[in-house]
Formats: structure tokens, C-alpha cells, sequence
């Protein structure tokens, strides 16, 4: 059962609760590790949607051209744009992106899920990559954070991304007893680098989860070729 509200914050919090992402954490570090992967050496332009403070940009290389939307922008730049995005289109100004990150965003886009995706979709390259993240609401002992307004089960949220994107990859963040990503450091070096799903276990005890995707359309011009 999803459970969506009416409950939208708007950027006088979440000014204050940007702040709280100004250093790295584990699921922003394992994104940036992600993102390095799939761009190697190459440009590419980034689109990261929610970004705060902008703090994933200090993780990634240079060749990453990187761009950021938030409703809340504490330091102004020209790659950065503040715009609720969810009462305006999620886009910065006519770009197209060869990388798309939502982390820690669909949490809290209520009914506007599939608008957002839709939006998402239009502003991805052909062979781009939409890399989500979500909350695996179906651990044993979850917790439910106070400004969520869009909690629903895995497959739920999967299928929702599934018919808007090609799903290539899905594994868990991270897996914990008590739903929380990991702060030591050798248990972060080793979920750092684990991108599998465990039968069983994942559902049960994954902190959340992410989506690596690619535009339908993408696989159709390769069958073209």
C-alpha cells in the first residue's frame, strides 16, 4: 500500500535541512563511486536533482561537468539553479544531461512520482544514465523519517521506475539491522563496494536502495545498429 500525502515543505526548512548534507555520507559517497564508474575518462554533463548544498560535486572528477537543482541554493553559481521542482519542471534552462542523480529525493515528491520521471526522461541523452535512490520501506525495522510524504514497498516504487526507464541494475545502498547506512569504517569499505542483492536478506534488512537506468529509447537505436 503507498502511502502519499499532502505534507510539501517548502525552502525555509529545507534550507536548515541542507545543511545537515554539507559533508559527505555513505550513500552520496557510494553515488559519486557510481557515477565515476559509468563516466570514466570521458565528459559528460550531471544533472544531480536535489543537491543541497551541492557537496556531490566535491566527490567527482573533473571531467564530470556537473549541474545541480534544489529548492534551497545557500551559495549561488551559474551551474547551480534553485526552483521548487516539484511546482515547475525539473530542468536547467535547455540542457540535456548524459547523467541524471535523484538521491534521496522520491521520498518526498508525493503524488508528483510519475510527472517527475516523465520530466526526468525528457532531459536524458539517448545513452544517458538515471541513477535513483529510495528507502527500502519494507525492512524489518524501518524507520520512517518525518518529512516523508511518499513511502510505499520496493516493488512498488520499481515498478513505477520500470515503466519510464530500462531498470540495468538495482542492489541495496547498504544492509543493517537497524535501517541505518553504516558509519564505521571498515563495515563502510565493505558495503562500499558490495552491488548485489542478496536473496532474502536484501528485503528485509537493505537500508535503500539504487536504480542504474537507461532510456528505453536507448535500446531500441541499438537494435537499430
Amino acid at each position: 500500500m503507498q502511502q502519499v500525502t499532502d505534507k510539501y515543505f517548502k525552502s525555509d526548512l529545507w534550507a536548515t535541512e541542507n545543511l545537515n548534507y554539507v559533508k559527505p555520507h555513505f550513500r552520496m559517497e557510494k553515488a559519486a563511486r557510481i557515477i565515476t564508474n559509468i563516466a570514466g575518462r570521458k565528459d559528460c554533463d550531471l544533472l544531480d536533482i536535489g543537491c543541497g548544498p551541492a557537496t556531490l560535486m566535491r566527490c567527482l572528477r573533473s571531467n564530470v561537468h556537473y549541474h545541480g537543482i534544489d529548492i534551497a541554493i545557500h551559495k549561488p553559481a551559474p551551474n547551480l539553479l534553485e526552483t521548487d521542482f516539484l511546482e515547475n519542471p525539473i530542468k536547467f534552462g535547455d540542457k540535456r544531461f548524459d547523467i541524471i542523480i535523484a538521491q534521496g529525493v522520491f521520498e518526498y515528491v508525493g503524488r508528483f512520482q510519475s510527472q517527475k520521471l516523465t520530466e526526468i526522461r525528457q532531459l536524458l541523452n539517448e545513452n544517458g544514465t538515471f541513477i535513483v535512490s529510495y528507502v527500502n520501506f519494507d525492512h524489518l525495522n524501518r524507520n520512517i523519517y518525518w518529512l516523508y510524504n511518499n513511502i510505499q514497498p520496493f516493488k512498488h516504487f520499481r515498478d513505477s521506475v520500470g515503466s519510464f526507464f530500462r531498470i540495468d541494475r538495482c542492489f541495496p545502498t547498504s544492509h543493517s539491522w537497524d535501517h541505518r547506512e553504516p558509519t564505521h569504517p571498515l563495515t563502510k569499505a565493505i558495503h562500499m563496494r558490495m552491488n548485489a542483492t542478496i536473496p532474502v536478506m536484501s528485503s528485509l534488512f537493505a537500508i535503500e536502495y539504487f536504480f542504474i537506468c537507461s532510456s528505453r529509447d536507448s535500446r531500441r537505436a541499438a537494435n537499430r545498429r
